[in-house]
């Protein structure tokens, strides 16, 4: 019986400190973590405006709160040029093939796309990855958000259309139906500035 408690003793201190360990571990790496994902995100925004862009945070669970049709929206930011509103970065959370998809999507205050910027996903390399590379985002830059984007597998691509990565029409899909939230959300909430002030978390910050 003893043997049996001693045992059980043992197995409790270990159970206790590895515990302990991992709360431990967890605690040095969250800071870091958490600014390394603030810096992919900031990466974003100005790679859909400029390094002289100030950006403006808007409050996302707000916005979420707005419509179902905002669910994916995970971040949104004014931004700013000489002290003027030049337009919006709005990042989403879009599932691919292989699951959430970061898309950060940058709306200028006519309405234009002013590109989009593809971060951190699991989607299939040499297919699906291809979301990042240059021949497919940049087809969304100077599209207009007046009408909803679709994907075509073959084809000349009209205005409110965008070629679909060859083998990864799920990406593709996915992408675009990002931007389309995003760009619902300009259309819908962002355009009006009554409804912007309201959604204002704080000056400064990128």
């Amino acid at each position: 019986m003893r043997d049996i408690l001693n045992l059980g003793f043992k197995l409790l201190l270990i159970t206790a400190v590895a515990a302990l360990a991992l709360g431990v571990v967890n605690a040095i790496t969250r800071e870091p973590i958490k600014a390394q994902i603030e810096k992919m995100d900031a990466q974003g925004r100005i790679a859909v405006f400029s390094e002289d862009t100030e950006f403006i945070e808007l409050d996302a669970d707000k916005i979420k709160a707005m419509s179902p049709d905002y669910a994916m929206v995970s971040q949104a930011f004014q931004a700013k040029e000489g002290g003027q509103v030049v337009g919006y970065a709005i990042k989403t959370m879009p599932s691919g093939y292989g699951g959430a998809i970061e898309l950060t999507v940058g709306i200028s205050t006519d309405g234009t796309l002013t590109g989009i910027y593809v971060g951190n996903n699991a989607e299939t390399p040499g297919l699906g990855a291809k979301a990042s590379e240059p021949k497919f985002k940049d087809q969304f830059k100077g599209k207009k958000v007046d009408t909803p984007l679709e994907v075509i597998k073959s084809g000349q691509a009209n205005d409110n259309q965008v070629q679909a990565i060859s083998g990864a029409t799920i990406t593709s899909k996915a992408v675009t139906e990002g931007v389309n939230t995003a760009m619902k959300l300009y259309s819908e909430v962002l355009s009006n500035d009554n409804d912007v002030q309201q959604l204002l978390v704080q000056e400064g910050g990128q």
